[in-house]
């Protein structure tokens, strides 16, 4: 029976950067990913680049494995890994425009309802998975740039969720409970948002509430529920003076 690997397209896509995942996928999708095998808990490939690079990758980490071409020999993940990983995913079958997407900007869905209590709890337990990847820091420096990489991974998979749900006080209330559960971790949690990964989604998803109050009203009244907050950056006060009666 074939080997499955561990991780999903979405741990590929989302803790990769965007511009080697781009790469890998032009490699996987042009067909340079050739000889592919499975191995004993690994993949193993030739991918054609420049010229044809022998490839593997673990079943258990996309990450961990070799390649031939001069990132790889550096021990640093490479466009060929990444393509390898996609064809281990993907099983050689086509990845689909949304495969392909990395959600790396919030954006509003523009559809009005609500999630059922199923549809519900299902994105509350994807928002406490993704939210395992947004830690403390406290580790040597040598390790703070896969830290970085973590916190990104962890904005990219918030951003796909929030960006596909619905517009109503349900969601918008969710959001909220979000917001703040982040802002804690910013706050109190020994989060190193030094490069602004974490600070920039809380921004993009407060703009994208002020939206959901244009198309449904009744959020207005779920950010009253920040009155008398004090977040780290501030970002309740433009949510609650929309909460507020204009004129």
């Amino acid at each position: 029976m074939p080997v499955r690997p561990r991780y999903t397209l979405d741990k590929v896509k989302f803790s990769c950067d965007p511009a080697t995942f781009e790469r890998a996928v032009h490699l996987y999708e042009t067909g340079k990913v050739t000889q592919f095998e499975e191995g004993i808990n690994s993949y193993s490939a030739v991918v054609l680049g420049t010229k044809p690079y022998r490839v593997s990758v673990e079943t258990r980490r996309y990450d961990y494995g070799s390649c031939e071409c001069y990132l790889g020999q550096q021990d640093t993940l490479c466009k060929h890994m990444v393509a390898t990983a996609l064809h281990a995913v993907m099983n050689g079958k086509p990845l689909t425009d949304d495969d392909k997407k990395q959600h790396t900007i919030v954006v509003c869905s523009n559809r009005i309802g609500e999630l059922s209590k199923t549809e519900l709890g299902s994105v509350k337990k994807s928002i406490t998975v993704a939210m395992r990847y947004i830690k403390p820091y406290n580790g040597p420096s040598r390790i703070w740039f896969a830290y970085q990489s973590s916190l990104a991974e962890g904005c990219r998979c918030l951003t796909k969720i929030v960006s596909n749900l619905p517009v109503s006080g349900q969601t918008a209330e969710l959001l909220i409970t979000m917001l703040l559960r982040l802002d804690d971790k910013l706050c109190r949690g020994g989060i190193d948002d030094s490069d602004g990964t974490v600070g920039g989604f809380i921004e993009e998803v407060v703009i994208m509430l002020a939206k959901y109050a244009v198309l449904d009203v009744d959020c207005k009244k779920v950010f009253r529920k920040l009155e008398n907050k004090k977040t780290c950056f501030g970002w309740e006060q433009p949510l609650i003076t929309l909460s507020k009666p204009q004129g």
